[in-house]
């Protein structure tokens, strides 16, 4: 059963979004994500994403998505909001994962922007709304032009909102003034998708957050958000201004690899990686040493 939700955070408030982790040999290490859902949610996350891109979403398969749904279900379904990444550049394989997802538990589904084949608006309207009709779970869209190279317009993500199962957006397009108008216009739940402008997205209307650094601070992102919303502006900012040299660090590279290596450097499951990404160098480890050190994140 899923946590509660209101229409204003159908998704909670603070989610990271979870790396896969895997065994020494490369296979799905479904206990390892078990360990690591349980301690996300300890920390302060009330919702996690599985299978999006910090999890390695295009290296692992279909089978592999579903199971590691069904494991983190298990593990912390009745803690936190699952969400399944089911987003792809091909709208019936989209409409597949999404129906996968739905039978192996998932409380909700993010749906990315078709990357690559760069479509026009109404492809992507249709291509959203295709996903949004194939279950009877809620939809989190996923704006995020410099990977799939084109955005999500504002008068799209107006016409997404009648929908009644598209009802947020994780915003990764780093655009205030566009970010703004969309959600003044929209009324959908908006979450930053860049863990930098986290306060700034919280200032003009966001909900909350879909983290990679959750995976370090999530204690210190629950205290920032609950300051902003107490009215505690410098608070707010304060925190925010600690974990610089955080958001800083955990992107010098791809945040993938960062994140594996971070909490690797904690003890906790994350194991390799499969290629085309690879390990920190031991300079780049030392860098990201240094990095977390300063935004007071213990190793």
């Amino acid at each position: 059963m899923a946590p509660t939700s209101t229409p204003q955070t159908p998704f909670g408030r603070v989610l990271t979004a979870m790396v896969t982790p895997f065994t020494a040999d490369g296979d799905l290490d479904l206990d390892g994500a078990q360990q690591l859902a349980a301690h996300l949610v300890d920390a302060g996350n009330d919702g996690l994403i599985v299978n999006g891109t910090t999890g390695e979403s295009p290296t692992t398969s279909d089978e592999e998505k579903s199971l590691l749904v069904r494991a983190v279900v298990e593990a912390v379904g009745d803690r936190a909001h699952i969400v399944a990444g089911a987003g792809t550049n091909d709208t019936r394989h989209s409409v597949e994962l999404a129906r996968a997802a739905e039978r192996a538990g998932a409380h909700g589904l993010l749906a990315v922007t078709p990357y690559y084949s760069k479509p026009p608006q109404e492809g992507l309207y249709r291509h959203f709304t295709a996903i949004a009709d194939a279950t009877d779970l809620p939809v989190m869209l996923y704006d995020i032009p410099g990977r799939s190279g084109v955005p999500i317009n504002t008068e799209t993500i107006v016409r997404l909102a009648e929908h009644p199962r598209i009802v947020a957006n994780k915003d990764a397009k780093g655009d205030l003034g566009r970010a703004s108008w969309a959600i003044a216009t929209s009324g959908l739940a908006w979450y930053s998708g860049d863990d930098m402008l986290n306060l700034p997205l919280l200032s003009v209307g966001a909900v909350g957050f879909v983290s990679v650094v959750g995976h370090v601070v999530a204690p210190e992102l629950r205290a920032m958000l609950d300051a902003h919303l107490s009215g505690d502006v410098t608070k707010a900012t304060e925190i925010h201004q600690k974990l610089l040299p955080v958001f800083t660090g955990m992107f010098r590279t791809q945040g993938v690899i960062t994140t594996k290596a971070a909490l690797a450097l904690q003890g906790l499951p994350a194991g390799p990686l499969r290629l085309p990404l690879v390990e920190l160098s031991p300079e780049e480890t030392e860098q990201l040493k240094r990095d977390l050190a300063a935004g007071g994140v213990q190793l």
